[in-house]
């Protein structure tokens, strides 16, 4: 009898030993993707055709969110948001747009402010439809913009930008250009960042 459980006692042995392996030993599991930040837990519509779009698709990259106006002094900034964006977007880096007439200096429909910014300055970074950037009437994700940095946009081309896990890093002026040296180093070290 002892003989004919011996297999059987064997193969349970080594069932038991598998299965107290430590966890290191086994086989890695693929990470659970990240989760989306609460900051870009927010949906727009794109402005050249209203559809909305889900801000969580930019987790995990780094942000730059502006808010845009088509006559304005700073306008012309879009050439070189849009030359930041062409740069950068293949290492995980996006400009967002927001246009807002909270300076009285954005007037038209989304589509003619889209048809404005690429036939003007050959805007192809995200856009979305116009709405309010400061006041009780904020966009929810320029409120939480707010709050996080306690400064509301001061004009239009206000920056804020934002690290790959969703938190504000910096914030800038209407004055700070694209090209502005601080702005640049503080995106490739963003961007260096995993």
């Amino acid at each position: 009898m002892k003989n004919l459980l011996a297999p059987w006692i064997a193969a349970a042995a080594v069932a038991c030993a598998c299965a107290a392996t430590p966890a290191a030993a086994q086989p890695a599991q693929p990470a659970a993707p990240t989760a989306c930040p609460v900051l870009l837990q927010h949906t727009f519509p794109r402005l050249q055709d209203e559809k909305p779009q889900s801000l969580c698709q930019y987790s995990g990259q780094v942000l730059l969110v502006v808010n845009t106006a088509s006559y304005c002094g700073f306008t012309p900034q879009y050439k070189g948001l849009e030359a930041l964006h062409a740069k950068y977007r293949g290492r995980g880096f996006a400009v967002l747009g927001f246009p807002s007439n909270d300076f009285n200096q954005e007037k038209g429909s989304n589509k003619e402010v889209a048809d404005f910014c690429e036939n003007t300055f050959g805007v192809q970074f995200p856009m979305f439809g116009i709405s309010a950037v400061r006041g009780h009437d904020a966009n929810p994700l320029f409120r939480t913009l707010a709050q996080q940095t306690g400064r509301a946009p001061l004009w239009n081309f206000y920056k804020y930008l934002v690290g790959r896990d969703g938190k504000v890093v910096a914030q800038y002026s209407s004055l700070t250009t694209p090209d502005d040296a601080a702005l640049v180093h503080a995106i490739e070290e963003q961007l260096a960042r995993r």
